[in-house]
């Protein structure tokens, strides 16, 4: 008798458990569902500062957090060698250009001088030689002396002949000075030494990094005095100017967002609303697919993400990158 009363109230205890939990079914499905909150984040577009020659860090002007605007300084780099390559590229062009001198200004008045002296002289001895052989060919014509002398003079005059054009020749080239060949040679030395010295001289001024646009120090790698490689970063600026809002909307949450259209949004770090303009629509990979319903026969659902930009400019004052944002 005990034993079937316990059975009884176990019966009981049973059928009250389950009355309860169809009680809490029933009601689950009747109460609102609540909605999917579409959160996404505040975000901007940076940019890194970083040297075009490996350097030291000298200084830094600026630090984490701070405004800057374009053409601010940012850091300066020390690098001894471009330096060093600077006076050699500055020698060389000194160099060419006392070439180029040269050949411009032709020979010295010294060596002109010299070349006509020596110009007379062959002349002088010409007009002997012209003199001697017309003695020579007279004494012949005569009988007198053999026709051995004639040639011997013949031949010396014939000689004295070449060396005065020579000497001649010698004399107008040295008044002419270099040819035209040698001087367009020696000014394209000089062309080739200055854009040497106009090289360095860019790899100088990176070594004085500037701001390109106005913005927000977010981050700072190196410190003062460590080395820097080619293209290695600096700093990242954030540009204050340009942020976007970025949410990730899976497609059953699509319907009424168009390119073009407006949504109201809430920042709660700032506990205000503003309007946004949806600027983009892309589809994620299909790792990013957020619901997954095909046990159910239907389908998968995937995730947009969806770029949006403020309405007003004027409501993007403090929002800051990573603030959460909320389509209301």
């Amino acid at each position: 008798m005990a034993k079937r009363t316990k059975l009884n109230n176990l019966l009981i205890i049973a059928l009250v458990i389950v009355a309860v939990i169809l009680v809490v079914i029933t009601v689950g499905l009747f109460l609102p569902q609540p909605k999917e909150v579409l959160q996404g984040q505040a975000e901007t577009s940076d940019y890194r500062v970083s040297s075009k020659v490996p350097s030291r860090v000298k200084e830094l002007r600026v630090h984490t957090g701070d405004k800057v605007k374009a053409g601010d300084t940012l850091v300066i780099m020390d690098s001894p060698e471009v330096r060093a390559k600077m006076m050699q590229a500055e020698a060389a062009e000194a160099a060419a250009k006392a070439i180029e001198q040269k050949a411009q200004n032709g020979a010295r008045q010294q060596e002109i001088q010299g070349a006509f002296e020596l110009w007379q002289k062959a002349k002088a001895g010409l007009e002997v030689c012209e003199k001697t052989y017309s003695r020579v060919s007279r004494l012949y014509d005569e009988g007198v002396i053999p026709a051995q002398k004639r040639d011997e003079a013949e031949a010396q005059l014939k000689a004295m002949q070449a060396t005065e054009k020579a000497a001649k020749s010698q004399y107008e080239m040295a008044c002419e000075g270099a040819r035209r060949e040698d001087k367009a040679a020696a000014a394209a030395q000089v062309a080739r030494a200055r854009g040497a010295v106009t090289e360095v001289q860019g790899y100088i001024n990176e070594t004085v990094l500037l701001a390109t646009a106005d913005g927000t120090v977010t981050e700072i790698f190196p410190k003062e005095g460590e080395l820097v490689g080619t293209g290695a970063p600096i700093m990242n600026i954030a540009k204050d100017n340009d942020i976007r809002f970025i949410f990730m909307v899976r497609e059953d949450y699509l319907p009424g967002m168009t390119l073009d259209t407006e949504v109201n949004c809430y920042v709660p770090a700032l506990d205000r609303d503003l309007k946004v303009r949806i600027t983009s629509m892309n589809v994620m990979g299909s790792y990013a697919t957020w619901k997954a319903t095909k046990a159910l026969d239907q389908y998968d659902l995937k995730t947009f993400e969806v770029t949006g930009r403020a309405v007003n400019d004027a409501d993007l004052k403090g929002i800051l990158a990573g603030m959460t944002v909320v389509i209301k």
